[in-house]
């Protein structure tokens, strides 16, 4: 009887396999250091079924993540990965190396079941070359889209994807002289400027946008290294010429106490000299 329901099942499953959504890839956005969430539409309930394959090109092995819900801990990230109630794959601080295809499959009793579901990762990424950044010294700042293979040429090229440099008020500053943008390639734009004194701590965002539609935004935050305040010469001066004072008032003090030990000796010597005059002129 067992093996009967069995065979009924899977003859659901080989059924519900041509019945099933049709295939398609999703894209899904996101900005390093943001945690992400990648859907699986094909899941089944408690996901035990639920495979997750994972490749960053199409010349590279598939790297299988989960397998029957449970995640492989022989990955290089594996602390950063986790299967959502909905089978979702949840990715924790994503970096510009996450980039990539995602399969979500789905497999009864060791049968592949229904569609696979493919989510292509974006992330976008902004980035600085420079070690040391002060008042007047000149930054350049890149960003960029990791995608899998060609997709990003495709994005921008077919979809009507760009990337915006704006600041932290959300002003655009590619009709601003004092910024030299430029596209040293179809997913990347650099932003250079002279640094400014008010410029330190500010922050400097990359937009993602499809046409008015913005998808996702990375930024970066300048901090100065060092100090750029230059003490004034008389503040200086000032704190020299205390010191000066200082070490005269203690010469002054130490001169008095040796004058007033002087003077007390002379007025006590005085008297005796005196005495020893007039005894010394009786007895001659």
């Amino acid at each position: 009887m067992a093996g009967i329901c069995q065979m009924c099942f899977l003859g659901q499953v080989i059924l519900s396999s041509f019945l099933t959504g049709t295939t398609g890839n999703r894209d899904v956005f996101s900005s390093s250091g943001e945690d992400v969430s990648l859907p699986c539409d094909n899941a089944l309930s408690g996901c035990t079924s639920t495979v997750w394959n994972y490749n960053q090109n199409i010349r590279s092995s598939a790297v299988e993540l989960f397998a029957k819900g449970k995640k492989k801990n022989n990955i290089k990230r594996h602390e950063r990965l986790s299967l959502g109630s909905d089978c979702s794959l949840n990715i924790y601080k994503t970096s510009e190396e996450d980039h990539g295809m995602y399969t979500c499959q789905q497999f009864v009793y060791d049968t592949p079941y229904g569609t696979d579901k493919s989510v292509s990762l974006h992330v976008l990424h902004v980035s600085s070359t420079q070690n040391e950044m002060r008042s007047g010294s000149s930054v350049t700042l890149s960003c960029q889209l990791f995608s899998h293979e060609n997709s990003c040429d495709t994005l921008f090229r077919t979809e009507g994807f760009q990337l915006v440099w704006v600041n932290q008020a959300g002003v655009n500053l590619h009709k601003d002289f004092r910024y030299q943008i430029l596209l040293p390639g179809q997913c990347i734009s650099t932003l250079t400027t002279k640094l400014l004194n008010e410029d330190n701590n500010t922050e400097w965002r990359c937009l993602l946008k499809m046409r008015k539609e913005t998808k996702t935004t990375a930024s970066y935050t300048v901090r100065f290294t060092g100090s750029n305040t230059v003490i004034p010469v008389t503040t200086i001066n000032k704190a020299t010429t205390n010191a000066s004072e200082t070490e005269g008032s203690k010469i002054c003090v130490s001169l008095y106490r040796v004058i007033v030990v002087i003077v007390q000796i002379s007025v006590f010597a005085a008297p005796t000299v005196i005495f020893l005059q007039i005894i010394c002129a009786r007895r001659a």
